[in-house]
């Protein structure tokens, strides 16, 4: 009795990573097969094929009865040598794992997985046994090789009958058995996985597909060591699961998903025989190309309707079906529905930009690979289902937010609207979204600035962006630090405005000079002697200047990488005195994970985008996870989140709370670089972060001289921002956040709750100087003193600019 075969044939895969050694190019063996079986041939070439294939028939007798009857190989001379001749070939065929594409999903509110991609080489869902429909065994055995359950690998009559057939000028018949095709198909998915490029690749298939009396005896060889070694089911399975059926198509479940919108084990017989019936000749009988005058829509698919007219005639000879079964069939047009496959991130729709940063993920994690080229083979090839932390609602909602109030393009800028949104306490990357439709295809991106394929939202190494200055939005960070060095919120700094700010401590660089660097406030406010917590209310520039002047500016760097920021271009963190008001260039994901490393009592953890993956035979493979770390003191971000929540009640950011609904405890921190070119809202509940942002991707313009359809540019991100933390706020609510007095809450003296041991009042609810409506000051572009005083702030991602700090308008 057969055992029932496994899907992925009689031997499992290795593990991933084993697959290939470099990168692919776009030559696929689909493309390589078609172009070969349509060579046009000379005469000459036919009859030496001929001489060849009568040839191959009569060592083919040799060959099979050494094989069956050992004893005949004593029999004679001739013979004796003629069989050492095969015993000399190689018997054994390892059969690997074959090239599955793998899939990438999200979680819908109902708990179910929605496909957001898939990735492949080969379109190719692997089935088992009982997964295909009987119609397809018995046309594959019918068409391709009648006598399969009577030969041992080598069909000698089919062989010596295709010779024949060959010479007469009849139909073509294929002299192959299935155990050989098998073999053939086996040896090209190698050349496909073990070549490390294009031209060895190429070579690899001219050697295993050559039309020569060696190549067809090691085919034969091999497939008597195959039948030796697997049942015919799993030969049958495995010959189904294999196939080629045209272009990048391959095995019956993709065919039948391709070509007729339904299932290897829901096939008709009709469409069972017309798929059948491809595999003989892909480039001939395919069914994709409806403008093929010899086999396109006009003539109903005339090539493929006679191959498949012909194969239900072979089954209705061996009594497969019944006369009923084939007049329905053949009466049956050939009626092809195309259904294209989803492959790559632009079928992922608004969510393409987080798949992109998943597919990134991916190719930078080495359990995938070796390197980045063999990684992203691997995941081509490798059958994975990837299942992502992305939360549909709130994608949805970053979605709609960016669509209603930022446009792809604008006349004369450069625009880009950009939202990321992450789990408080678990790094989870819940939503990306920005204002461009991705793709990666050049005939595409050249259809206008509305495309793009770097995501705006990440790294360099995770999308292709250089980031952009976080202006204001930055300031925590030196907050942060003035705290850690047992500084209080109420205590006060000289704010002054100044054209020479003289030199600012760094304990790792050295002393820095600002040269004639002069920051503005935005509202030209003047005070003298800001607090901390008036300075971060009213986001006054040269109050957290004052601060800094009392600190180290290493130490504040250091601040902010503890929170996960860095640089989006892979660079260290500049760290002169106008790095304190926001000029690194950062990713607006890198935001959003700080903050809520600052809601999580000061507890950041690293960004996640995957939950879980499973391979191809559901073995679970550890995904990249999540490191959380103290950034700083838990009494550090109590005293920060009091800050930070008047922020979002009295100062900047006034108008993104009110917007929010239902309200839920909120802190945030508003951020406008130079000349309003880009401008931030970044913020978080005590369960969800979220930063976003109206950036000017490449140039300057100033937002506050610009109007959307629904308002100013400069105030888009109030909109934006609450759409997405509404949405959060609905589903994952929000806790108190903790709270500390206006003391110091570190060093020697202090008070864990921030309690003021001298008597220095609290400021009003109001900063005693301050701008008059909700927005803050520009960062101030420049570089770190001495920068040249006419330049504008510096752009997105060159990280050179000058410019003289001077406000935004």
């Amino acid at each position: 009795m057969e055992v029932t075969p496994n899907a992925a044939g009689p031997l499992r895969p290795a593990r991933v990573g084993t697959a290939g050694r470099s990168g692919f190019g776009s030559m696929m063996y689909g493309d390589t097969h078609d172009r070969a079986v349509t060579r046009p041939r000379t005469f000459g070439g036919v009859l030496g094929g001929l001489l060849g294939l009568v040839a191959v028939s009569a060592a083919a007798a040799l060959l099979v009865a050494a094989a069956v009857t050992p004893a005949i190989a004593t029999a004679g001379v001739a013979a004796s040598g003629t069989i050492s001749l095969f015993e000399n070939l190689p018997s054994y065929l390892k059969i690997g794992e074959l090239s599955v594409k793998s899939n990438i999903y999200a979680k819908q509110s109902d708990g179910k997985q929605k496909l957001l991609a898939s990735f492949y080489d080969q379109n190719r869902v692997e089935v088992e046994w009982d997964e295909v429909s009987q119609y397809v065994k018995d046309a594959a055995i019918a068409g391709e090789d009648p006598r399969f359950y009577d030969h041992n690998g080598v069909d000698l009559q089919g062989t010596m009958r295709a010779a024949v057939t060959t010479a007469s000028g009849r139909e073509t018949q294929g002299g192959s058995s299935i155990a050989q095709q098998y073999v053939k198909n086996v040896r090209v998915q190698e050349c496909e996985r073990d070549a490390v490029d294009e031209a060895e690749r190429d070579g690899c298939y001219d050697a295993v597909t050559e039309t020569s009396i060696d190549r067809k005896l090691k085919e034969m060889r091999l497939a008597i060591g195959v039948e030796k070694r697997y049942t015919k089911s799993q030969i049958l399975l495995g010959y189904l699961n294999i196939a080629g059926f045209g272009g990048t198509v391959y095995g019956i479940e993709a065919a039948a998903n391709y070509y007729y919108g339904t299932s290897a084990s829901k096939v008709t017989l009709a469409q069972a025989a017309s798929l059948v019936a491809i595999v003989n000749n892909p480039s001939k009988f395919r069914l994709d190309q409806p403008n093929n005058e010899v086999n396109g829509a006009a003539d109903g698919y005339a090539a493929n309707h006679a191959r498949r007219d012909y194969i239900l005639q072979s089954m209705l000879d061996e009594s497969k079906i019944t006369q009923a079964e084939f007049d329905e069939a053949v009466a049956t047009p050939v009626e092809p529905k195309i259904t294209e496959p989803s492959t790559g991130c632009q079928t992922a729709g608004g969510s393409a930009y987080f798949c992109d940063y998943v597919k990134h993920i991916l190719q930078n994690d080495p359990v995938f690979g070796e390197d980045e080229a063999s990684r992203l083979l691997n995941f081509r090839r490798g059958g994975y289902n990837v299942y992502t932390s992305l939360d549909l609602d709130l994608q949805a909602a970053a979605e709609r937010a960016i669509a209603a109030h930022v446009p792809a393009t604008y006349p004369g800028w450069d625009v880009g609207g950009v939202i990321s949104t992450v789990e408080v306490g678990t790094g989870r990357v819940l939503a990306m979204a920005q204002n461009r439709a991705y793709s990666q295809d050049p005939k595409v991106l050249e259809k206008g600035p509305q495309y793009t394929s770097i995501n705006y939202n990440t790294d360099f190494d995770y999308g292709g962006s250089r980031g952009f200055q976080p202006g204001s939005s930055y300031k925590v960070f030196t907050l942060a630090e003035w705290l850690k060095q047992g500084h209080g919120l109420a205590e006060r700094v000289d704010s002054r405005p100044k054209s020479n700010w003289g030199v600012f401590q760094d304990s790792c660089l050295g002393p820095h000079f600002a040269g004639d660097w002069n920051p503005r406030n935005d509202a030209n406010e003047s005070g003298a002697n800001y607090s901390a917590l008036e300075s971060t209310i009213g986001s006054i520039n040269t109050g957290f200047i004052g601060m800094a002047k009392n600190l180290d500016l290493c130490g504040i760097r250091k601040t902010a990488e503890s929170f996960g920021v860095h640089r989006a271009d892979g660079n260290v963190l500049v760290q002169g005195p106008s790095s304190v008001i926001g000029t690194n260039e950062v990713a607006p994901l890198s935001m959003a994970v700080a903050f809520a490393g600052i809601a999580n009592n000061g507890k950041t953890c690293t960004p996640v985008a995957i939950d879980r993956i499973t391979g191809r035979d559901g073995e679970e493979i550890p995904p990249p996870k999540s490191e959380c770390r103290q950034s700083v003191p838990e009494p550090v971000a109590a005293a920060m989140h009091t800050a930070m929540g008047m922020v979002m009640t009295q100062g900047t950011a006034v108008a993104s709370r009110a917007a929010t609904v239902p309200a839920v405890p909120l802190i945030g921190k508003t951020g406008t670089t130079d000349g309003a070119k880009d401008t931030w809202m970044v913020g978080a509940s005590s369960k969800v972060a979220t930063a976003a942002a109206v950036v000017s991707v490449n140039g300057d313009a100033n937002q506050r001289g610009i109007w959307f359809a629904t308002g100013q540019a400069a105030t888009a991100r109030h909109r934006m921002w609450p759409e997405v933390m509404s949405a959060a706020a609905a589903k994952y609510g929000g806790d108190a956040f903790t709270q500390a007095g206006l003391g110091p809450v570190a060093g020697p003296g202090s008070f864990p709750d921030g309690r003021v041991v001298e008597p220095d009042p609290p400021p009003s609810n109001e900063p005693a100087t301050g701008p008059a409506s909700p927005g803050e000051p520009p960062s101030g572009g420049g570089n770190d003193g001495g920068g040249d005083s006419s330049g504008p702030g510096n752009g997105n991602g060159n990280g050179n600019g000058g410019g003289n700090g001077g406000p935004g308008g």
